[in-house]
This record gives C-alpha cells, structure tokens and sequence, in this order.
C-alpha cells in the first residue's frame, strides 16, 4: 500500500489534505505534516476541514492555515484519521465529491473501523499504529521522503495527542521508537508540551463553566456510564473559548466505577453528537460509536446521528451502553 501511495502523490502537482467534522490533535498534526512533507516534494497542498479548528488546538503551529474552502482544483485528495462517510459528511457534500471522485484519492487511517467512503479509493490503513501521524510517518520513510524538523513537530504532536502523551494500551514499542527517531529529526517533547499547557488554560468564566457541567454529570448503567449533555446554547456561547466536552471528560473517566465517559452535544438541526472515552478494562468505544455509524478505536470514538427528539437518542444510548458492557464483560469469561 505504501508503493501505491507513493506512485500517486508523486505524480501529482496539487494535493488537497481532508479532515472530518471532528479535528483533533492526530488529523490536524497528521494535516500540517503532510502539508510539510508534501511540499518539500514540491507539492501545493491545501488543508481543508468543514468546520472551525477548536481553539484548544492552537498550539499546534499552522493550525490557521486549515481552510473550509474547498479548493476546485487538485490533482489527489488524501484524507486522514478517518474512513468514516458518517464524519465526513459535511466534507464531501456533492459538489465536492464530484470533484474527488475524478481524481486518485487516498485513506490514511489507524481507525479499526471499516471505510465506508462513497468513491474509489486507495486505503492506506493498519490499526496497529497509534496514531494516524505514525502511520503517515512510516509511509514517508518507506517512500524515502524526508521530514523536516516542523514536519517532526507535527508528526509528533499527532502521535502524543492520540496516545495521550504514549500511556495508552495501543502504544506499542514502535511508537516509543517513532517519537525518538522524529525528536532526532527536530521535534522538542518540551517545547511540545508547553505550548499546549498555554493553550489549555481557561478563562475564569470557562472555568466557571466547567463547574457548572459537573454538576449535571448523570450516572448510568450502574455507574459504569458518566454521561453529561450540552445543549446547543453553552456550544454556541462557550465553543469559540473551549471544546465543552474536553473541559470534563476525562474527569468523568476518573470517577469510581466509571468505565465509560460520553459527552453528548445537541444541535438546532437535530443532530446529535457523541465523544466517547472509555477506561482500561472496558475496550468498546468503537462498539459503542458503531451503534450509531459512528467509528474510532477501542478507547476514544465519535458518532453523529440526528433525532427530533434527544431524549430519545440519550434512552438508546443508555441501553446500548449496557449491552454492549455486558457482551464485553461475558467474552472475557
């Protein structure tokens, strides 16, 4: 797959980059080090992604250059971190799909879940890799691409924000080893850290805010499901500041007994998105986004499904939160 990608987007003059509805460290680091890779091969490439990047994301350098124009001229398209057709709606909405399925298009995703994008394409994809930046990494070292120092940044701020800093499960010694051979390659871990430090610290009023989401955190299943709702008011009022469901998930995965954290986002249109984060011991996010056509891997996934009614959505998740626990639960026995 590797030798396949390199003969497409060498044969190329304009690439442009895909991000999902739902950027976070590992599409837009793996985003901005293509973009980097790409043009020291002498490459134009655009970045685009549907929707606004969150502002916690701002450490990582370039993250302004990302457009949600869509360009109208490319000679490949390459999207990264997912294969979802479900999170890339908003991305390949018929006039741009039009223009993708003229050209080479190719997937780079570590996502356990299977691609279901509407056109033909080469998926360049192992679930082994911890993140999409270390896959992106390995194809560019296979294809005998060299990575600059900001390409390094980029790749390693992909790696760390999917691993969460290299203590997840799915870390494995090649992504130790990728980490110290990019830092070789001019990425500073420190410099890295501080700069997404200064962008996680939150105003008072954020802070404020945060209190007030701990309050409603509801107890399911148990207590093996934390789940807390954020209506359409505090996204529109808060969102520009802070993602509202990173200011409280990981905590709710730090409550005793919990096994699954989800925080639930309700828009005007009906559409309702979910963030999942699951504990060691309870690998089902994946299962659990499935259920609603969402995707990601065992510890951290998304879906988007829409409903006129959320108290609907909030009833099935519920439910398919405990199935899907108890069938874990009885495997393992």
């Amino acid at each position: 797959m590797f030798d396949q990608a390199k003969e497409i987007i060498e044969a190329a003059s304009r690439v442009v980059v895909i991000q999902a509805e739902n950027p976070d460290g590992d599409s837009l680091g793996s985003s901005l080090a293509l973009e980097e890779i790409l043009g020291d091969l002498g490459k134009e490439v655009v970045m685009y992604c549907p929707v606004a990047i969150p502002s916690y994301l701002g450490y990582a350098k370039g993250w302004d250059r990302v457009t949600d124009d869509f360009p109208r001229q490319f000679d490949v398209s390459i999207i990264v971190d997912t294969a979802s057709a479900t999170l890339l709606e908003r991305a390949i909405v018929p006039e741009n799909l039009a223009l993708i399925s003229k050209v080479p298009s190719i997937v780079i995703d570590h996502h356990v879940t299977e691609g279901t994008v509407p056109f033909e394409h080469l998926a360049v994809t192992d679930s082994t890799r911890v993140a999409t930046g270390e896959l992106i990494y390995a194809l560019a070292m296979n294809a005998g691409w060299s990575i600059n120092p900001q390409a390094a940044d980029h790749l390693t701020v992909s790696i760390l924000a999917d691993s969460l800093g290299l203590m997840t499960e799915n870390t494995t010694a090649t992504s130790i080893r990728t980490v110290a051979e990019l830092v070789d390659l001019g990425a500073s871990l420190s410099a890295i850290d501080n700069r997404r430090r200064e962008f996680m610290k939150k105003s008072p009023a954020i802070l404020a805010y945060k209190g007030r989401l701990i309050e409603r955190i509801e107890y399911f299943a148990d207590g093996a499901l934390a789940l807390v709702h954020i209506p359409w008011e505090e996204i529109a009022e808060y969102s520009s500041q802070y993602n509202p469901s990173m200011l409280v998930i990981d905590e709710m995965r730090l409550v005793t007994g919990v096994r699954v954290a989800i925080a639930l986002k309700s828009y005007p249109d009906g559409k309702v998105t979910g963030k999942i984060r699951c504990n060691s011991g309870a690998k089902v996010a994946e299962q659990i986004a499935g259920y609603f056509g969402g995707g990601g891997h065992a510890y951290v996934a998304g879906f988007r499904t829409y409903s006129d009614n959320y108290d609907d959505v909030k009833h099935d998740l519920i439910g398919a939160v405990g199935r899907i626990l108890n069938e874990y639960d009885n495997a393992k026995e």
